[in-house]
């Protein structure tokens, strides 16, 4: 197919879309004899996005695989933990049986983002078109690195979701290159951009300063791109969209706005948001605040119910506890004091804390965020967040009271939450 045209399924109403549906637009674009003796590299995510990957790596490797010398799959990790080789055959749906049968040929591969022999550079953005890319909030050269191994194979092949994000607007398309498969420079920049405009201001719009910067740094992998972008209805396949990663995504995140947006007429004083268990640490389960901070009422409580979770993060654990939870002007008004951390740490900080000022040593932040986790409540005072005893919290008794301000949101994580008509206080206008 031309990397201009884009190719669609899309469910009826209230309906899915059927595997013989995703067989059929998978045929349409990949014909397997435009691949006879070429190699692949299949991208996708992790455990941490709901989408039906394994449909997509078992069309495609059944449309594929006999033409390929070789087609592989690799992990979009972006800075998470590595997935075992089991964990792998359960996003991608196959058994142990067809691992070695059917797929015995296939490679799979974790991205390294930390290991420097496992990255190629690709150039830097200069410092002008930065600026330009950023609307002025940024002026400095950006190195771009990507994962070395793209370089061995005649196709890259993504497949993945978009849902709305709060660094970049919607994720999906070339952010499963950045960060999904990058090296830490360009990561850490595009996430701190995205804290100093700030999470109300990004998630849920389409065209942001980060995901110009993303399609920029996309640009540079020279390597053939056919992007399967998906958008789910709870579980389920709404619709997916095969062509370039921009076009893609510029029909998908369309669908996503359709779907995971959630209205609401007020803000709650009170919001339990529930981590599913693919949230298995605070690095991801963060996403239970990102996408309800629009709701979230100047002067509330947020709560993180994750029974499950019992740290910040395998890998950035120890540089959250150092940094704590702040908003971004704690940051800003004392950049010489932090300019040297990781970017992206502290933009994970603000992400979680939300919205608030500093002013003569002071930080005030709009609203509250307590844990409910199994992380101890003297970890939890000491990066700046609310602790409650997970075993006290009946999930039932924050059920059927939006009347009263009281949210609850059993799947937090993926769907947004706004108001109809935001409120001055949720603003995070810089």
């Amino acid at each position: 197919m031309i990397s201009s045209e884009v190719l669609s399924v899309h469910a009826a109403p209230d309906g899915v879309v059927s595997a013989d549906e995703v067989r059929a637009l998978v045929a349409r674009a990949c014909p397997a004899t435009d691949y006879r003796g070429r190699s692949v590299l299949l991208i996708v995510p992790d455990a941490t996005r709901t989408a039906p990957v394994d449909q997509f790596f078992r069309a495609l490797h059944a449309q594929l695989g006999g033409e390929t010398q070789r087609f592989d799959v690799m992990i979009a990790l972006g800075t998470h933990q590595p997935m075992s080789e089991s964990a792998i055959r359960e996003r991608l749906g196959i058994t142990a049986e067809e691992r070695v049968s059917i797929y015995r040929g296939v490679e799979f591969v974790n991205h390294e983002w930390q290991n420097p022999d496992a990255l190629q550079s690709l150039g830097t953005i200069p410092a002008a078109e930065i600026s330009a890319l950023s609307g002025g909030l940024f002026s400095m050269d950006v190195p771009v690195c990507v994962n070395r191994r793209l370089f061995e194979y005649d196709q890259i092949m993504i497949v993945g979701p978009v849902f709305p994000h709060e660094v970049v607007g919607f994720s999906g398309g070339n952010k499963y290159l950045f960060p999904g498969v990058s090296g830490p420079e360009v990561l850490n920049f595009f996430h701190w951009l995205g804290a100093v405009v700030t999470n109300p201001m990004i998630i849920g719009h389409k065209h942001t300063p980060v995901r110009k910067v993303v399609d920029r740094a996309g640009s540079m992998v020279t390597v053939p791109k056919l992007c399967f972008c998906l958008v789910v209805k709870g579980d389920q396949l709404a619709g997916a969209f095969a062509g370039s990663p921009e076009s893609a995504w510029e029909e998908a995140s369309e669908l996503s706005r359709q779907l995971h947006i959630t209205y609401r007429e007020r803000p709650f004083h009170t919001i339990l948001s529930c981590a599913p268990a693919m949230y298995d640490e605070l690095w991801t389960g963060g996403k239970c605040m990102y996408k309800l901070e629009p709701v979230l009422a100047d002067g509330g409580e947020l709560i993180i119910y994750a029974p499950h979770i019992t740290e910040i993060s395998a890998t950035h654990g120890a540089l959250v506890e150092s940094v704590g939870y702040h908003c971004r002007d704690y940051f800003l008004k004392q950049w010489d004091r932090f300019r040297e951390m990781p970017w992206g740490t502290l933009a994970h900080s603000t992400h979680v804390r939300g919205i608030g000022t500093f002013e003569d040593g002071v930080e005030r932040c709009r609203a509250r965020v307590t844990l409910a986790t199994r992380i101890p409540r003297e970890i939890c005072e000491r990066i700046n967040m609310g602790y409650r005893d997970p075993d006290t919290i009946n999930v039932e008794d924050y059920a059927d009271r939006e009347d009263e301000g009281v949210l609850l949101v059993r799947k937090a994580g993926e769907m947004l939450y706004q108001l109809r008509e935001p409120a001055a206080g949720a603003s995070g206008v810089l």
